[in-house]
């Protein structure tokens, strides 16, 4: 049936998801590198990888569905009703991708990290640069700046 297509399929997913978690590595070379060209290329790259992995997993949904005749079928359910030499591949490139992704979580919660840093460097480079004015001793809530008394609109005093 559409076995060997399911197959496929998962292996160029796996295939997508190693390039994928290069791309990542390279990511945080790029950005301990501070090159803002490389790391606007490489993010373009990476929105590709993300596509096509999208277009795989629609494509692995479909076959799924028409292997098992399931909605929302699983790779699990696939093995199934497939032959013991399938069901030996799909186990193999299913723990494959489980491994595959989970890399690619690990690298990219690093990337976080390092943006998260970064970007507290930057606040704290620009708070040095223009301080916030402190006020040094308390002044009551209806006292405007230099001392001067508000007036309000309701006259108590009336």
């Amino acid at each position: 049936m559409s076995a060997p297509k399911l197959i496929d399929v998962l292996d160029t997913m796996n295939r997508l998801h190693e390039m994928l978690y290069a791309l990542a590595e390279k990511k945080t070379d790029i950005m301990k590198q501070n090159d803002m060209n490389g790391l606007d290329q490489l993010l373009k790259d990476e929105q590709k990888y993300v596509a096509a992995i999208n277009t795989m997993e629609q494509e692995r949904q479909k076959l799924a569905t028409a292997l098992t005749r399931k909605t929302d079928a699983t790779i699990t359910d696939c093995q199934q009703v497939v032959t013991e030499q399938e069901k030996l591949k799909l186990q193999a490139l299913k723990e494959q991708l489980a491994v595959n992704v989970t890399k690619l979580k690990e690298q990219n919660e690093l990337n976080q990290q390092l943006i998260y840093q970064s970007l507290q460097f930057v606040n704290m480079s620009m708070s040095l640069m223009r301080p916030q004015p402190e006020q040094p001793t308390y002044s009551h809530p209806t006292q405007g700046q230099n001392g001067q008394q508000k007036r309000s609109m309701f006259d108590s005093q009336a």
